[in-house]
């Protein structure tokens, strides 16, 4: 939606395809390349990376001179690697709304895009990448395209109407596992608070969203734009609910006034990077800078505000072995405990593209991908380590679906459970705990009978997207 918006201000039309809620997405993309002038796949580093290679072979399949475009976070930071791919012809790296347009109108007059910074493409065999395009502030790019999302058919996926925002780029710190730098270079830069209760206010009005996902890397990094922007939403007596990010440390900053303030205007939950229990892992992230009683200040703070804490921990970070892990599980237990309502998200290091400690990767035995479509199975869900394979990571996987069950989560999507179903599930979550607690997790019978519920109460929705436009005479899509 961010690089459309120049692209339909420049005359062309878009077509939007989301292979989540398209069905059949393969078909309907081949149908809209026949008389458009390229594809342009926005991505991440893993499993989306899969269709993305599926696709563009389907298209070079039937027209090998069809121009693809990649964008997005991967692109940028394995700009060369990305671009080796046989079956792409340019990539975009960093911010794209200028450089994709350029690109763009130069594919249409049939003119070489030598001069378009911020770029990078295939001639005779050579891989061509461009100067570097400054990054831009936030405030001065143009607003996203959301008109031509399909809100039904995310509703009908999920339950809910919500949309994801932007409204700060970067961060200042420099955890050892986050990308953040090697795309904006920890320059943080954010919209005014008069701008975000515009556009947000408008957006969930416009388009009947109970929700709005902000997705900014550390929101709260401005204390005095947080403290605006809630003033601004309950003046203007917005209903839809909202989410941010932000490291503990910032959290802890907040007033218990901020707090209730924030949650008059709206806000639902605070995502907190926490990482590890043990002082010694947070240490090698290069954390020495958390503090766990703010942790718990910061919990404490907002549920008695009507918040709701929501905090991530990483895995297996090199430097972590069964001792550290213990700790972490004791914190998470302890805190879960102290603070009902408080819930963690889990996954296992994984060293990407663009972070402090990927350049460590190979001298940590890590064996990385040597080709765009190795990077699919590069997901922090499953990720396999020297230090964490076989039987032990086998154990960490039985660890964190019991850490699911022990303590109730609540999904971003609406929840479908009835009363027995969640009785059932408060039932599992005694023993889950015990297990925790002991560290014994032989004959897991409660995650058995975790998956039997989740069965029966899972609603496959009827997805059916509909055009988001007419076919069109000129497309990007």
């Amino acid at each position: 939606m961010a690089v459309a918006t120049p692209l339909i201000r420049a005359g062309f039309e878009i077509v939007l395809i989301d292979s989540t809620i398209t069905p059949d997405f393969k078909n309907r993309v081949l149908k809209e390349v026949k008389d458009a002038l390229c594809l342009g796949v926005s991505l991440v580093t893993g499993p989306m990376i899969r269709e993305t290679v599926e696709i563009a072979k389907a298209v070079k399949a039937w027209n090998p001179d069809f121009p693809i475009v990649l964008g997005g976070w991967h692109p940028s930071l394995l700009p060369k690697q990305t671009l080796e791919a046989p079956y792409l012809d340019y990539i975009v790296r960093g911010q794209g709304e200028e450089s994709f347009l350029e690109l763009v109108q130069h594919l249409q007059s049939g003119s070489a895009p030598d001069f378009v910074p911020g770029i990078g493409f295939k001639r005779d065999g050579r891989l061509i990448m461009t100067s570097e395009r400054p990054l831009r502030p936030l405030a001065e790019m143009p607003p996203k395209a959301y008109h031509i999302a399909d809100f039904d058919a995310y509703e009908r996926k999920c339950g809910r109407r919500w949309a994801m925002y932007t409204s700060s780029l970067a961060c200042p710190f420099n955890c050892a596992y986050c990308t953040n730098a090697g795309v904006y270079g920890r320059k943080w830069n954010a919209l005014s608070p008069e701008q975000f209760v515009e556009e947000t206010v408008d957006l969930s009005r416009r388009y009947a969203l109970d929700m709005i996902w902000v997705v900014d890397d550390n929101f709260l990094v401005d204390m005095d734009r947080a403290r605006g922007i809630a003033d601004g939403l309950v003046s203007e007596d917005s209903h839809f609910q909202w989410s941010i990010q932000a490291t503990s440390n910032v959290v802890a900053r907040l007033t218990p006034e901020d707090l209730r303030m924030l949650r008059r205007a709206g806000l639902q939950q605070i995502c907190q990077g926490v990482d590890s229990g043990s002082p010694t892992v947070l240490k090698a992230m290069n954390k020495d800078w958390q503090d766990f009683d703010s942790i718990y200040e910061s919990a404490a703070r907002c549920l008695e505000a009507g918040i709701r804490p929501s905090f991530n921990i990483i895995f297996a970070f090199p430097g972590e072995g069964r001792n550290e892990r213990r700790e972490t599980i004791d914190f998470m237990m302890n805190v879960c405990r102290r603070f009902p309502g408080a819930e963690f998200w889990t996954n296992i290091f994984t060293p990407y593209p663009g972070s402090p400690i990927f350049s460590k990767a190979t001298e940590l035995g890590i064996e990385l991908p040597t080709s765009l479509e190795a990077w699919a199975d590069y997901f922090p869900r499953y990720t396999r380590l020297p230090w964490l394979n076989g039987r032990e990571h086998d154990r960490l996987q039985v660890t964190r679906d019991y850490l699911r069950v022990a303590f109730d989560r609540i999904p971003i999507g609406a929840d479908k459970r009835g009363k027995i179903t969640r009785l059932m599930q408060k039932c599992i979550s005694l023993p889950a705990r015990w297990r925790l607690d002991h560290d014994i997790y032989r004959m897991p019978v409660e995650l058995w009978l975790n998956n039997k519920l989740k069965q029966y109460t899972s609603m496959k929705p009827a997805v059916d997207a509909k055009r988001l436009a007419n076919t069109p005479a000129e497309a990007a899509c």
